[in-house]
Order: structure tokens, then C-alpha cells, then sequence
């Protein structure tokens, strides 16, 4: 019975991201945006419970990453062409500008980057303890957060984020992001000793004070933070 309860948590995810997807097709992004953040939470949850109970399996495994291109790679291309196709496609009117008709389907370059993400990670060997490439989850995260960040706009970021070219280098750059051969550690502890887990410790507290202080705001610069504290694991060796 216990080693089903890992796969089960694993459907959780995928259930979060087809709802995610039916509040984004519908236009509530912002509630969309939250089941991404469950579905997050379910794919952190999965992988702790199999660990836990030491449970593990192929079936396991496919099924978290056909979980996780649902959720954190169909859901990320489906927000960024909706942000695209809303607020930049047809800008205040009605009538969509002629030049600019492909664009909403540039957010898709998410979409199949994810994918090449998951089936790189199924089969490098190099992954089992840390990352090589952004984690899909983290990259669902960043886009996410943008709906988010236009509903409370406390710091008048709104400009800013439906900017056209900004979410455009911002799909280019996640989508980067996911296939380079940046090492990246991950956020499993085999121990709680300061020493064994400074570099997770030190991401966990300053994670914690930017949501604290920026909330949505923060999720991008939580993620630049991740990255910018594996650079010195990446440069050692």
C-alpha cells in the first residue's frame, strides 16, 4: 500500500495542473497561477514521500514527468500566449495588430524546452543528486508569479511585465535556462548539520525574507538567487 501513496500525491500534481490549465483557458489567471503553486507543492511532496518510505519505481518515474510537462511545461507556454495574446497581441482594442499575430504562440517555446528538459533529466545519470538545467518546476514558478504580480500590484510593476519584449526575453531565457549545462543543487537533505547544507540553508532563509517582504514580486528573484548561489558549486569544479 505505501508505495502507491508517492504515485498517488504524483496525480495530485497533475490533477492541480489540468486545473490550472482550465482556469487559464477560462481567464482566471490568477487561480490558475495557485493550483500551479499546488501542483509545486505536490511535486515536492511526491519525491520526500517516496524517500521517506524508501519506495521507488519505473512506473514512478515516468509518472512524475508526465505529471510534471502537464503541469510545469504545458501549464508556464499556456500563461505566457495568454499574457501575450491579451495584453500585448491586441493592446487596448479590439482588432489584433497584423504584425504581431505570432507572437501569443512564441510562449509555447516553454512548452517544448520542458519537455527536452524532462527527457534529459529521465536520462542523465549526472542528475541523481543535484540538477543540471533550471528544474521545470522553477521555471513554472517564475511565470506564474506574473499573473500574480499584475492582480497586486504593489510596487507598479505592471508595465514592466506585459512589456513585449520583457516577456519575450523572459521566454527565451527560461527556455535557455532549462537545457544548459548549469549544475544546479537540489533541495534534498540527508542530514540537518549546518555544515552538510549551508549552500540550502543560507537559499531557505533569504528565500524566505524576499517572500516575506515582495511576496509574488519575489518568485523571480527567489529563482535568480537559486541560481546565483550554485554558481560557486559550478565554478569549483
Amino acid at each position: 500500500m505505501k508505495r502507491h501513496l508517492p504515485n498517488a500525491v504524483t496525480c495530485l500534481n497533475l490533477l492541480c495542473g489540468c486545473l490550472a490549465l482550465t482556469e487559464i483557458f477560462a481567464g482566471r489567471l490568477e487561480n490558475g497561477a495557485w493550483f500551479v503553486a499546488a501542483a509545486a507543492a505536490a511535486d515536492f511532496a511526491d519525491g520526500l514521500l517516496a524517500r521517506a518510505l524508501r519506495v521507488s519505481s519505473a512506473i514512478g518515474k515516468d509518472l512524475d514527468s508526465l505529471a510534471d510537462m502537464v503541469s510545469f511545461g504545458v501549464v508556464p507556454g499556456a500563461i505566457l500566449a495568454h499574457l501575450l495574446a491579451g495584453h500585448v497581441l491586441f493592446g487596448s482594442g479590439t482588432e489584433p495588430m497584423s504584425n504581431w499575430v505570432w507572437m501569443p504562440y512564441f510562449g509555447f517555446l516553454v512548452t517544448i524546452f520542458s519537455a527536452l528538459r524532462l527527457a534529459k533529466f529521465n536520462n542523465d545519470t549526472r542528475q541523481t543528486t543535484s540538477f543540471i538545467g533550471l528544474p521545470t518546476p522553477a521555471c513554472t514558478l517564475v511565470v506564474a508569479s506574473l499573473p500574480l504580480i499584475l492582480a497586486h500590484d504593489q510596487f507598479g510593476l505592471k508595465a514592466f511585465v506585459l512589456n513585449p519584449l520583457v516577456l519575450l526575453g523572459l521566454t527565451v531565457l527560461l527556455s535557455g535556462l532549462l537545457v544548459a549545462e548549469l549544475p544546479l543543487f537540489a533541495l534534498k537533505f540527508k542530514t540537518l548539520r549546518w555544515a552538510d547544507n549551508r549552500r540550502r540553508f543560507l537559499f531557505l532563509l533569504l528565500a524566505a525574507g524576499l517572500l516575506l517582504a515582495l511576496r509574488a514580486a519575489a518568485v523571480p528573484l527567489v529563482v535568480l538567487l537559486y541560481v546565483l548561489l550554485s554558481v560557486p558549486k559550478t565554478a569549483a569544479r
